[in-house]
């Protein structure tokens, strides 16, 4: 068995590779509730308790805890907080515009007076940018769909700025040169997941949320944290997926998932027995595929209602995939050359 720190090593790691099959998962995800708004319908969902959506979420947020305590610890809080803002903010500001100003304006369906004059155009642009609001809807626009609003995945932004910010903190006071720490934490986590388990009557969501994504992150940062000696094993992560499978029903069934799942997609990452530089792209069409998909998928819903969820599951990922790419190549791509000129800048100045 290799080390973390052993595959970290090595040319290439598979990391482009995982996000983007994680952001097409969503998508595959949500062609469903799209379709008929139960969130029951999507695949995974009666089966494992969480959707096949959540799955990919808690991957993303077990990567991001793992590369970015990565960054932190490289590079410093200054350029983490470059990297954390350029890579964040310009893409979800283009995405917010582009729905509310362009597509909006297409979709909606009253005048186009109306729309760009009434206040709910600009609350939605405001909550989207300020507070992640996922929620909203713009006037006039999937009226008639199960789901209104048109930007449904960046709540889970929310989560992944709060975790930023708690890993910047904890790097701020020196905890994260006591490593032990990170496990404390990740165990105090768990405890508290399991625990919430056991009150009586289901979990609010909202409880479940705000423990199970940090989790995962914090997860994956200790993993980074103790990089010269966590193994990277397939039977390993094998076993705690069978062990969570096991304990399914019971409170111990969520905590054990996550982490069976922050270990699994990091050995997706650093483990694959393949390195092609073909798993590490250098244009990272994934947070593109994430804004856009849900988007791309209500309108096409909304423009054929009688389509079932796989009729339009193919050309939603197409669709997706394009915008992504123009995304990447005209606001995410330009954003990561602001930050290495940044970077450098400073580094010239030292």
């Amino acid at each position: 068995m290799v080390t973390v720190a052993a595959g970290l090593g090595q040319p290439h790691n598979a990391f482009g590779a995982v996000r983007l099959a994680l952001a097409l998962l969503v998508v595959v995800s949500h062609a469903f509730s799209v379709t008929t708004g139960a969130i029951l319908d999507e695949p995974l969902a009666r089966l494992t308790g969480y959707t096949l959506g959540e799955h990919a979420v808690n991957g993303f947020f077990a990567v991001s805890g793992f590369l970015v305590t990565m960054s932190l610890m490289r590079r410093g809080p200054r350029d983490y907080v470059v990297a954390r803002a350029l890579r964040i903010v310009p893409g979800l500001a283009a995405a917010t515009l582009v729905v509310a100003l362009g597509l909006g304006s297409v979709m909606t369906t009253v005048s186009l007076p109306a729309y760009w004059g009434d206040p709910g155009l600009w609350r939605f642009i405001q909550g989207t940018l300020t507070t992640f609001k996922s929620n909203a809807a713009l006037p006039g626009v999937f009226s008639e769909n199960p789901f209104r609003f048109p930007m449904g995945t960046v709540w889970t932004l929310k989560y992944e700025v709060l975790c930023y910010g708690g890993l910047l903190a904890a790097g701020l006071v020196g905890a994260l040169r006591r490593r032990r720490l990170g496990l404390l934490l990740v165990a105090g986590l768990a405890v508290a997941l399991a625990l919430a388990g056991l009150r009586g009557g289901e979990m609010p969501k909202a409880l479940e949320t705000a423990l199970r994504l940090p989790l995962i992150f914090s997860a994956g940062a200790a993993l980074f944290l103790y990089a010269d000696r966590a193994r990277l094993s397939w039977p390993l992560a094998l076993a705690l997926l069978a062990l969570a499978g096991l304990l399914h029903g019971t409170a111990l069934y969520p905590p054990a998932l996550f982490l069976a799942e922050a270990y699994g997609v990091l050995c997706l990452g650093l483990g694959l027995p393949i390195r092609h530089p073909a798993l590490d792209p250098r244009a990272d069409l994934s947070y593109g595929t994430y804004l856009y998909g849900w988007p791309v998928q209500q309108s096409l819903h909304a423009l054929f209602p009688t389509a079932s969820a796989w009729l339009l599951l193919g050309p939603s990922l197409v669709l997706t995939l394009a915008v992504a790419a123009l995304s990447w190549r005209f606001v995410e791509r330009p954003a990561l050359g602001w930050k290495a000129r940044l970077m450098g800048r400073r580094e010239a100045l030292a």
